[in-house]
């Protein structure tokens, strides 16, 4: 019976595990959609402000509100493409470069590419020592559950123990 359990009990987690997944895929999948589609209408909208300047300069008149509004539109698109790269980037465990553009781990410090200081970077060691002084320390210590396996044996059984190990932090 116990190893029915077990088996039921790995089918969930695997299963679990393949939905978290597959859902992560599909909104991989939407942010770079968003983020092809914002690429697309920056192309037309560039493709529009050189047609406007274009006739502007022929008709020997420009209107420099329209041209503003123009540019305007096109840094506002530009400002939606870096949020949905950083979202996409952040899903893929990834941080950009602020100085040449490329993607680095998260857990990097340094652009390995032209070794610029990365903005989210992980915290200098007094800061994350200040941030464990300042942490609260729990009322009760925690139980952790620790399974030990022991050897497997030409014995037909094999044992397995399980103990509960209190830690205080």
């Amino acid at each position: 019976m116990g190893i029915f359990d077990d088996v039921v009990v790995n089918a969930k987690s695997a299963a679990q595990t393949v939905g978290k997944m597959a859902g992560q895929f599909v909104d991989m999948s939407k942010l770079r959609i968003n983020m092809s589609e914002l690429n697309g209408e920056i192309t037309k909208r560039y493709q529009e402000l050189g047609r406007f300047i274009y006739e502007a300069k022929k008709a020997g008149s420009a209107d420099e509100a329209e041209l503003a509004d123009q540019i305007a539109g096109i840094d506002d698109l530009y400002a939606q493409l870096s949020a949905v790269s950083a979202q996409y980037a952040s899903m893929q465990n990834k941080v950009t470069c602020p100085a040449c553009g490329k993607k680095m781990p998260t857990d990097s410090l340094f652009c390995s590419h032209c070794g610029a200081k990365l903005e989210n970077a992980p915290a200098e060691p007094e800061e994350a020592a200040e941030a464990v002084e300042k942490a609260e320390v729990p009322a009760e210590p925690e139980t952790t559950e620790v399974t030990i396996e022991t050897e497997k044996t030409a014995e037909p059984t094999e044992e397995v123990k399980t103990e509960e190990v209190k830690t205080e932090e």
